[in-house]
């Protein structure tokens, strides 16, 4: 429990900071709390209860000091397609099956967390994180549009309700009043965005709040807004659903966890840098899992940490874990006091800051970058995007997960490699291909591979040594794997070993080793495959190999160096 390692040790210097940054922070967690909330199929009331309970969890678990968590527009798409379908509008259902998903992704971050699986989201690739990232904000952009509008449309994914929306639109349902209110919201957010003093979100929320309810748009013009929110405090409960139920909710915690952590862990360390401070991502894990059953059992729904809130955190002058506690309380306070301050709250409005949130989590200038020194992984993230788009957030999520273990797998499955040979001027033994005036020692093939070996690329490296020695220029008496690159070998590539072996001798061929690591070698001597070659087939350096072939193959050839000598 870092928090309380922090406690221990909290300077009372501190405490101003952070209460003055959990008041400024308390203006950001309302307004965007409820839109997140609206935005992922549950009632806006439910978002502050997702607010409040991980925040305190988070001031306990939580290993940096001054992350926030909470509702956030990432896992919005993730959670509005299992929760849309399977409540059929019910908005106790949506509530049920959203605290179930928080469950579910609590119970596995904390488990990936206790098994020391905090590494695992390095696995996706940044421009697969681009890809899916932006997939999801276009996904929630689009799931805004109506509410910006004034009007409700059936859709089926995100294509379908650009349809929807587009008829909507040409048959003249836009509600114009509703949609001027929300026009204007946005362009407040976006043009204050790059304020650090002046609170954007807030003052166009307020803005649009004060302007509904004195003109009496609600009434007059159909203007939809929050309405009251119930008073008091959320309470336990266990959100139950049906059987048939479980396998989405399944699927979608389990989204959500990687999502959620994807950011978290990079927002983290982004933080645990400025900060001079280490952040353990296991135990970061371990905190989010226990803000996210916290949310589950106090009737919230799946949370993350925000790169929204967090500067703000930031720039208030937080200094430790209090500043979220802080914040907290004051939400919990306004739910008790004054539930009705925010009964004349635009829907239109609230869709504007979830559009402004999906906006900035568009990445644009780094994919340019990306184009330009890489392009097949730029269109690995464009992929990733249409996969979100086209199939939905957890189809599309998954889709980047598989993109990502083949991405992985390919330089392995499919390594580089090269036959070496010496050129002038130039010290040790270099690719021919990059060096074609590089010359080979007659009788000996250097055969360097670029990557463990194992069961999806053994064949292909059989056959590249083979190929090797029916391309040399003169009859080959050693062919040396120049090993140093290798990192792993396992039983299948061990049994292809052992083949060659007999092939190689077959032919009057002497396989050897050069550079081999000590780890790679120990599994060679289980596989047997040590005392098959013996002792004297493998070389600490190319060098070595080279000087003992000279001395047992005599052979016509000078080194440069000995030129020079």
């Amino acid at each position: 429990m870092p928090g309380l390692r922090t406690l221990r040790g909290y300077q009372m210097a501190w405490l101003r900071h952070d209460i003055v940054a959990g008041l400024v922070l308390t203006t950001m967690l309302v307004p965007v709390g409820i839109a997140y909330a609206q935005a992922s199929g549950v009632p806006g009331i439910y978002g502050l209860y997702a607010t409040i309970v991980p925040l305190l969890a988070y001031a306990v678990f939580g290993p940096s000091r001054i992350l926030v968590l909470g509702p956030d527009s990432s896992l919005a798409a993730v959670m509005l397609a299992v929760v849309l379908p399977l409540s059929g509008g019910d908005p106790h259902r949506a509530v049920a099956l959203a605290g179930m998903m928080a469950i579910v992704s609590g119970t596995v971050c904390i488990l990936a967390g206790v098994a020391r699986l905090g590494f695992v989201t390095e696995l996706l690739s940044k421009p697969i994180r681009y890809g899916y990232m932006n997939g999801i904000a276009l996904t929630v952009l689009i799931s805004q549009l109506p509410k910006l509008f004034g009007f409700s449309i059936e859709g089926d994914g995100p294509l379908g309700n650009l349809r929807a929306i587009a008829n909507a639109v040409m048959d003249g349902k836009t509600n114009w009043t509703t949609f001027m209110v929300g026009a204007g919201t946005l362009a407040v957010i976006l043009l204050l965005k790059g304020s650090k003093r002046l609170p954007g979100t807030l003052i166009a929320v307020v803005g649009a709040t004060v302007v509904v309810g004195v003109l009496g748009l609600a009434a007059r013009a159909g203007v939809s807004v929050l309405g009251a929110l119930p008073q008091g405090l959320p309470a336990f409960a266990i959100p139950w659903i049906t059987t048939a139920d479980i396998a989405p909710v399944l699927i979608g915690g389990c989204a959500v966890a990687l999502v959620s952590f994807a950011d978290t862990s990079v927002l983290s360390r982004v933080y645990a840098a400025r900060t001079h401070t280490y952040v353990d991502p296991n135990q970061e894990m371990v905190a989010l899992g226990a803000a996210n059953l916290a949310a589950g059992f106090f009737q919230g729904f799946p949370v993350s940490s925000s790169s929204s809130r967090t500067p703000v955190a930031e720039a208030a002058g937080a200094k430790t874990q209090l500043t979220g506690v802080v914040g907290a309380l004051a939400v919990a306070l306004l739910l008790v006091v004054a539930p009705d301050l925010l009964k004349n709250l635009p829907t239109s409005a609230l869709a504007a800051v979830v559009i402004a949130s999906a906006i900035g989590l568009i990445e644009v200038t780094d994919l340019r970058r990306i184009y330009r020194i890489q392009r097949w992984e730029f269109w690995l993230s464009i992929a990733c995007t249409v996969g979100v788009a086209v199939l939905g957030a957890i189809e599309g999520i998954g889709l980047a997960i598989v993109i990502a273990v083949i991405e992985f797998l390919w330089d392995a499955w499919r390594p580089h490699f090269a036959v070496l040979g010496r050129a002038d001027g130039v010290k040790g033994y270099h690719d021919i291909t990059r060096y074609p005036d590089a010359r080979l020692i007659p009788g000996l093939v250097l055969f360097r591979w670029d990557a463990p070996l194992f069961f999806a690329n053994a064949e292909l490296f059989h056959d590249r040594v083979l190929d090797a020695v029916a391309s040399s220029p003169t009859p080959v008496r050693w062919l040396v794997v120049a090993a140093e690159p290798i990192t792993s070998v396992d039983v299948t590539s061990a049994d292809m070993l052992a083949e060659l072996i007999e092939t190689l001798h077959a032919a009057g061929i002497q396989l050897c080793f050069a550079e081999m690591k000590d780890p790679v070698k120990d599994k060679l001597k289980r596989f047997g495959l040590f005392a098959q070659l013996g002792e004297a087939a493998f070389f600490p350096t190319i060098g070595a190999t080279v000087s003992r072939y000279l001395e047992t193959h005599p052979v016509d050839w000078v080194d440069w160096e000995d030129k020079g000598r």
